[in-house]
């Protein structure tokens, strides 16, 4: 009857996962957040519907002036301007 021994550098690949993921858990610890009437609100939500908000006056100005007709995909257009308009956002206010 033989005894199961571990593999040799076994101890090593364990130490090092274990402390990466103790370093990815670390590092998720302090999400910024903005205290709104009392509630603590992720940035990113923030951001987001800022965003949102700034597509829906471009887009009305855009109707406005004719240009949303003209439009290729008005849905990916938007989407984008969307998505550029909450990164700008978030790295004007949190940069």
């Amino acid at each position: 009857m033989q005894l199961h021994r571990p593999m040799r550098g076994s101890g090593y690949l364990r130490a090092a996962m274990m402390s990466f993921l103790s370093m990815a858990m670390v590092a998720c610890s302090a999400s910024p957040s903005r205290n709104i009437l009392g509630s603590y609100f992720p940035t990113w939500m923030v951001c987001a519907l800022l965003g949102i908000v700034f597509v829906v006056v471009i887009r009305g100005v855009l109707v406005k002036t004719g240009v949303d007709a003209s439009l290729p995909v008005p849905v990916i257009v938007y989407l984008c301007m969307w998505t550029a308009a909450t990164l700008a956002i978030w790295l004007v206010w949190l940069a």
